[in-house]
């Protein structure tokens, strides 16, 4: 159907302003969903606007001030249909640590301190998006992301236990904070620890215990879920009333006060260059921070719903909305974790959901805030505790730990930076090791001595693997790219092989791996060759990428290699030492375990070779394999092959089904072969004991693509994909594997 005047008009419009793509087709039953969903969620945001706020060190209508224009703003240029935006604990925290060196907390000075930073920060997002930076963020990896977090939220949750006890207490890391809060314990205030530590059990009963609860009470899923939603709300009240009605005030019990009612005030940020320049560094930070935090969250939802998330546009997003903050008199803001998945699991469709979240929250600032007047500081900080308590990943420290060391020390140095010296020091910290790290791991990247696999066409590293390797040629597989921190290994680690071995006459470097040279590498390698040359020894390149011959191509280094370069590494062995290429070749493959994805294979051995053509199973084969229990053979044999006998009437008077699937090797795979051989091993599965017989390597990688896609069950459009990844990733020397689905 022909698109109408008014969508064409609007399809280069929805590019910069992708609300116009959702608000196209807007329907009732969409407008339902998004109305409850922001239902949910304004409760939940009520109280921990107010809270964060707290934790910012700013009133709390700055809380509310910053949840009404940022969602509106990133509701027009957002690209995630249920992130919602607002204020969260992380950068919470660091704005409290960037604004408190500048001015003292409460102050004037501190609140348009927070404006600037708001201001800096959406400046910095859109700089980003102009510049189409949002790859910086990947500098962020994820174990220092992860630890970030963590440790935030432990130093979170201390800061705010303060507010719990009734003391005070000054300090910004857990050094500091955790004496502090020892020396004032004898200080606590009785009625406010009663308060803090009720409405803290309650947060956390509601969190885990309520919603089971009403399910088994009867309730619909839906008012369970929404009743659980508005626990916070309703500790703010109970607490509220009960200081009010007890005048627990004058007994010591701190309080928000006065909230001033009305909309956020039109507010521009001052313009004082020495504090902009001051500020600047700590914005970029709560930047970064908040753009990795809020994308992860972006794209983890969108892709539950197949939504596509345009990171560049998000950084557009998120910089209007923090603009508009600025303007408003909020706060740096970024997308929320657990708000988002509330309002995703409360059913938003689109970004209107965060329109009406604003406009709840408006309403709330212009006729509500009166009430707020004795909520207690301690239910706040309650809320504060649960939520970000919630935040703390201790499975991806353990995880860490486990997998990878070096990623776990750049972990460990984020985390205890941020609890010892602060929140920024603690990231650059992390980003910093994760860096070096990087650096030492590729300066000394894995460099294998290959040989060739009996029987194969393929090359393993001599220390894993039964190859064949000739005397004179030296194959060596570098596992990364080559740059100016590890071309020097790579030289030393030639001349060492050289040194040892007199009688090397060809290096054979294989590049599978190497995605990049740069001007470093590419120096070192002219050295290489021309050293090598006076030795008398010639160096080549195989299995070398297109981009990185381009590359070298534009340089002179091909014009002095001394040897060549090969397509492959079989192809260069069978030109230098083609006596070793043909014994390998001939060999028989070496019988390998099955591998640990299929838990039916339980055997792989070949096929002593005929009189029969290979493709063949002989008479004697085949009656060995019917004394064996063996029910159903299914042969991949080279299309087009010729018979040397009838094998499938030899086999059914054995007593065996058998099929002949026309097949010579991955590249052979079809859509129909997948389907044919799903349903052969379909049908076989009450049969008993199956055998498929490939009398080549080639057709050993087919079966390893044909049953991953099988194994998995996947539909014949997407098995033919994940098969030829699996087979030519899996590819191993054999000639026969034997599956059991019967008792064998």
């Amino acid at each position: 159907m022909p698109m109408r005047p008014e969508s064409l008009r609007a399809a280069p419009l929805a590019r910069w302003i992708p609300a116009l793509a959702w608000l196209h087709g807007y329907d009732r039953a969409t407008l339902g969903q998004d109305l409850f969903a922001a239902l949910i969620v304004t409760l939940m945001l009520i109280p921990q606007s107010l809270a964060y706020a707290m934790l910012a060190g700013l009133p709390p209508q700055v809380g509310l001030y910053a949840s009404i224009a940022p969602l509106v703003a990133y509701a027009a240029f957002g690209t995630s249909r249920t992130l919602s935006v607002g204020p969260v604990a992380v950068v919470s925290l660091m704005t409290a640590a960037a604004v408190g060196d500048i001015a003292a907390t409460g102050s004037a000075n501190y609140v348009a301190a927070a404006l600037v930073l708001a201001l800096l920060s959406g400046l910095v997002l859109l700089g980003m998006a102009l510049l189409r930076l949002g790859f910086l963020a990947t500098f962020l990896s994820h174990p220092v992301i992860s630890g970030f977090i963590t440790a935030s939220a432990v130093l979170i949750a201390a800061s705010q236990l303060k507010h719990i006890l009734g003391v005070r207490q000054e300090g910004d890391t857990l050094l500091e904070i955790v004496p502090g809060l020892v020396a004032a314990l004898p200080s606590a205030n009785g009625p406010t620890v009663a308060i803090g530590v009720l409405a803290t059990a309650f947060l956390f009963w509601v969190r885990k215990g309520l919603k089971p609860l009403l399910l088994r009470a009867g309730l619909p899923a839906r008012a369970a879920d929404f009743m659980t939603k508005a626990g916070p709300v309703v500790a703010i009240v109970a607490t509220t009333l009960a200081v009010s009605l007890g005048g627990l005030a004058a007994s010591g019990v701190r309080v928000v006060g006065a909230v001033p009612a009305g909309l956020p005030p039109l507010s521009v940020p001052v313009f004082d260059m020495a504090l902009w320049i001051q500020l600047l560094p700590a914005a970029s930070l709560i930047s970064l921070v908040g753009f990795v935090e809020s994308i992860s969250v972006a794209h983890t939802l969108a892709a539950k719903r197949r939504e596509r998330i345009d990171a560049n546009q998000e950084l557009v997003g998120l910089g209007t909305a923090n603009v508009a903050a600025a303007l408003t008199g909020g706060y740096p803001v970024t997308g929320g974790f657990a708000r988002s998945v509330v309002n995703f699991d409360a059913g938003a469709r689109t970004q209107l959901a965060g329109v009406f979240t604003a406009a709840g929250i408006a309403t709330v600032a212009l006729l509500f805030t009166p009430l707020f007047r004795n909520l207690p500081q301690a239910a706040l900080a309650a809320t504060i505790v649960v939520a970000v308590l919630s935040l703390v990943d201790l499975g991806t420290v353990r995880h860490t730990w486990r997998y990878s060391r070096s990623d776990f020390s750049a972990m460990a140095a984020t985390i205890l930076v941020v609890l010892t010296v602060g929140v920024e020091a603690g990231i650059v910290a992390g980003v910093a090791l994760s860096l070096l790290l990087y650096l030492w791991r590729t300066s000394r990247p894995h460099i294998a001595i290959v040989g060739q696999v009996p029987g194969t066409e393929h090359f393993r590293n001599v220390e894993r693997h039964a190859v064949l390797t000739s005397p004179q040629v030296l194959s060596v597989r570098v596992d990364e790219s080559l740059y100016f921190a590890n071309a020097r290994y790579l030289e030393d680690r030639l001349y060492d092989e050289i040194a040892r071995r007199p009688e090397i006459r060809h290096v054979v470097l294989m590049c599978p791996a190497v995605n990049y040279i740069d001007a470093s590498a590419l120096d070192s390698l002219e050295v290489v060759n021309e050293r090598l040359q006076q030795a008398g020894v010639l160096l080549h390149l195989t299995e070398v990428k297109g981009p990185v011959l381009d590359r070298l191509q534009r340089s002179h280094f091909l014009d002095h290699l001394s040897g060549r370069v090969f397509l492959s590494q079989h192809q260069a062995l069978a030109v230098l030492d083609p006596e070793l290429t043909r014994r390998a070749d001939d060999a028989m493959p070496p019988d390998f375990p099955a591998p640990h994805w299929s838990r039916r294979m339980t055997t792989i051995r070949p096929f002593a070779k005929d009189r029969y053509s290979s493709g063949q199973p002989s008479p004697e084969q085949l009656a060995q394999l019917a004394d064996d229990g063996v029910r159903t053979v299914i042969n991949l044999r080279a299309p087009n092959e010729p018979d040397q006998y009838d094998e499938r009437a030899a086999a059914e008077r054995l007593g065996l089904h058998y099929v002949a699937i026309p097949v010579a090797g991955v590249q052979d795979l079809t859509r129909e072969t997948v389907q044919r051989f799903s349903d052969e091993l379909a049908h076989a599965e009450g049969r008993g004991p199956v055998l498929i017989h490939c009398a080549s390597a080639n057709r050993v990688g087919a079966l390893v693509a044909l049953e991953q896609g099988w194994h998995h069950g996947a539909p014949a459009t997407d098995a033919l994909e994940m098969g030829r990844a699996a087979g030519l990733a899996s590819l191993e020397p054999a000639v026969a594997s034997l599956l059991a689905t019967g008792g064998a």
